[in-house]
């Protein structure tokens, strides 16, 4: 029988630093992804920062809602289906300001909206989309500035806000589209404008192993967005590859890549369906990650379940999270598993109209959200919640 453990090892860097020698501690956590661990509840707002904005609604800014960056003056909203408007709302009071519709095959348009990186201070809107990769790029109000690919690659995800010259990607393997000449994946720091290569990233590991799930001819693959390459983690960043075992933290100023998750058994020793670990949100003292799980189901097209993970710092445990809202007065679970948006705004969640008349005619929210509650009705456009890591 394997031996389920979850430990953490404390492993001493030295590094040279300026005047002499620098030391330095760095947990590595291991996790066996096949242990069932035992549950936590939490509330959010007891280690999160929780605010509420409702967005304006008229007949120009009618939006089901899907965050995409989030500034310290604008948010940017799109919705669900692939219409190609992306709203701007007023970061403070959830005022509409404009929407930007580009959507089309020219040369200043795109063809549609899979990723939106926000760069206030360029006052720049960066709009990919996966078709070719071509990145495009607006002004805050929609005016076309210029285009680009990030160079040597035909595609990327997970791109995010590096710094003021730079964006940061994950370049995926080609090995089913092209087997015969397979590219190993990689981190691109590449320019915001021209996509030149600033630096390229790699973490190790032997064979490429990705969520696949097979029956007779018939090749299922996951849906993209629940797998993030890439997480912000305040001054440096996660980066995980599902042909890897272990998760790095990526530090700029050094330009190293340390270890910090270790997962067990490795995915290249499981049988199907395989488990892949896949990191979420990470605040200062809750790492919260996910289990997708390589199985499909080809007769009604559903698959790749994910389950929530957690590892507390301060207890040394990985649990199985239950993270409740506290301006609920019944237990509501907040969903731990969405792409977080940047270092300091991790969640960015849309909460329905609808649902939340609901709750408030049932006397189910307080406080803050529950003020906000009070003015909707059934169409008005949904309220987001911003949770960040506070100071």
């Amino acid at each position: 029988m394997k031996r389920s453990f979850t430990i953490v090892v404390t492993i001493l860097f030295v590094m040279a630093g300026c005047g002499g020698n620098k030391q330095s501690t760095n947990e590595v956590i291991i996790v066996d992804v096949t242990k069932n661990y035992p549950e936590k509840e939490l509330i959010l707002q007891d280690f999160m920062d929780v605010e509420y904005i409702p967005l304006e609604a008229s007949d120009e800014f009618v939006t089901q809602g899907k965050v995409m960056a989030i500034g310290a003056e604008v948010l940017l909203i799109t919705n669900w289906i692939n219409d190609g408007n992306l709203f701007v709302f007023d970061r403070k009071t959830g005022k509409g300001l404009r929407k930007i519709n580009r959507k089309g095959q020219g040369g200043e348009e795109y063809v549609g909206i899979t990723e939106v990186v926000l760069d206030e201070a360029n006052k720049e809107i960066f709009v990919i989309a996966y078709t070719g990769s071509k990145i495009s790029v607006y002004d805050l109000d929609g005016n076309f500035k210029r285009s680009f690919k990030a160079e040597g690659t035909d595609s990327h995800v997970n791109t995010f806000n590096y710094d003021r010259k730079n964006l940061i990607s994950y370049v995926p393997d080609n090995s089913l589209e092209n087997p015969s000449n397979v590219i190993h994946p990689y981190y691109l720091i590449f320019s915001k404008q021209d996509g030149s290569i600033t630096r390229k990233i790699s973490i190790p590991f032997n064979e490429i192993k990705i969520p696949v799930a097979k029956e007779g001819e018939a090749l299922a693959l996951p849906v993209p967005t629940a797998v993030y390459q890439i997480i912000p983690d305040h001054a440096s960043w996660v980066l995980m590859d599902t042909s890897s075992d272990t998760m790095y933290h990526y530090l700029p100023d050094t330009n190293m890549t340390v270890p910090i998750i270790v997962r067990t058994p490795s995915v290249h020793t499981m049988d199907p369906p395989e488990l892949f670990l896949i990191p979420s949100v990470f605040t200062d003292r809750y790492y919260f990650m996910s289990l997708l799980k390589a199985e499909f189901n080809f007769a009604i097209g559903k698959g790749f379940p994910s389950s929530g993970l957690m590892y507390d710092r301060l207890e040394n445990s990985v649990f199985i999270p239950k993270i409740y809202n506290g301006d609920y007065t019944s237990k509501r679970e907040v969903y731990m598993m969405s792409r977080p948006l940047d270092p300091e705004f991790v969640i960015g969640q849309s909460l329905q109209a609808h649902e939340l008349v609901e709750a408030y005619e049932r006397g189910q929210l307080k406080g803050k959200l529950k003020e906000i509650a009070a003015k909707l009705d059934e169409e008005s456009n949904p309220v987001i919640m911003l949770a960040n890591m506070g100071t």
